[in-house]
């Protein structure tokens, strides 16, 4: 069958949604499937990665416009964000499409997205977003030191990441310890310059391969991300095992991290959570070693969508 997607993977440290589309276009064309980027003739479905428009201009319109005139032809709308971080017009063109009706079928991330875009048909599946097996291969099996070593990581700037919450907690542990431990922070990728970055370490964006190391040599993940979608930097930090501290209305992070760690709605609770989790270390690390789920497993449910829907 004749698929095509409407965006192309990239190489280097980009977010969790370009992994997942470099994975999903290889297992396509594994599976013997004819993967193309454009639209030509004869195409059996659609696969919509993003109803904005690319970088040829081709958009969810044209999509509408291709099966007026090949009714036979199927979409598949995958919803990675939702617009949340500064994209009212993905959130605005999302509720358009669902009102529509054009797509034959949809995949959210998470129950999360799924509500937020207030969609209520019968046409859908829920794949949580997984991460990419390379994070398990050094996954942290120690205990804690004398020094707490706090980690993020995040490739966008939007204020959303929860720079906020960075910028207050670094200067406070420069002068604070947790549970009589001191507490080293670091922060991998893009930093938003607005806020102060005084007490944490900065490391640039990292490749795959480098940050699935570097990620294990820490004790706890911090996320102060909220609204997500689809979390993957999680995800991530949870195959490398390490606990997760996440943040009252993250969205999908809520969902994917509800065993995995301690949730705070503020930085006091924060601190606070920091300190129980330094004090019951491994009855948290124990239970982030039951998380296993593989990108390989999310990449198995959308081509079993796709293949459901082309054998419709």
């Amino acid at each position: 069958m004749k698929i095509y997607i409407n965006r192309q993977p990239v190489e280097g440290p980009w977010g969790g949604g370009n992994k997942t589309l470099g994975a999903l276009c290889s297992k396509i064309i594994e599976k013997g499937h004819d993967l193309v980027y454009d639209l030509q003739p004869e195409i059996d479905l659609i696969f919509c990665y993003d109803p904005r428009p690319d970088n040829t201009g081709v958009w969810y319109q044209d999509f509408i416009n291709y099966k007026a005139n090949h009714p036979k032809t199927k979409i598949l709308q995958r919803v990675g964000d939702v617009g949340t971080h500064s994209k009212p017009e993905l959130t605005k063109l999302l509720r358009n499409i669902i009102d529509i009706k054009t797509t034959d079928f949809f995949i959210f991330p998470s129950q999360w997205s799924k509500n937020y875009l207030n969609y209520n048909q019968k046409n859908f599946k829920v794949i949580e977003n997984k991460p990419l097996s390379t994070f398990y291969k050094k996954r942290r099996k120690s205990s804690i030191g004398n020094k707490i070593r706090v980690v993020t990581h995040h490739w966008s700037t939007n204020e959303k990441k929860g720079f906020d919450i960075y910028s207050e907690l670094g200067s406070i542990l420069q002068t604070k310890k947790i549970a009589g431990k001191e507490v080293e922070l670091t922060y991998i990728g893009r930093y938003n310059k607005k806020f102060s970055s005084e007490g944490w370490s900065l490391v640039d964006p990292i490749d795959v391969s480098t940050l699935s190391e570097v990620l294990p040599k820490h004790d706890v993940y911090l996320t102060a991300s909220i609204e997500e979608a689809g979390a993957n930097h999680v995800l991530e930090s949870l195959a490398c095992g390490l606990p997760v501290l996440y943040r009252t209305n993250g969205g999908s992070i809520n969902e994917y991290c509800k065993n995995y760690g301690l949730e705070y709605n503020d930085t006091q609770s924060l601190l606070d959570n920091l300190e129980i989790m330094i004090k019951d270390y491994e009855i948290h690390k124990s239970r982030v070693t039951k998380y296993t789920d593989k990108m390989e497993m999310s990449i198995a449910e959308y081509v079993d969508c796709i293949e459901n829907l082309l054998r419709k």
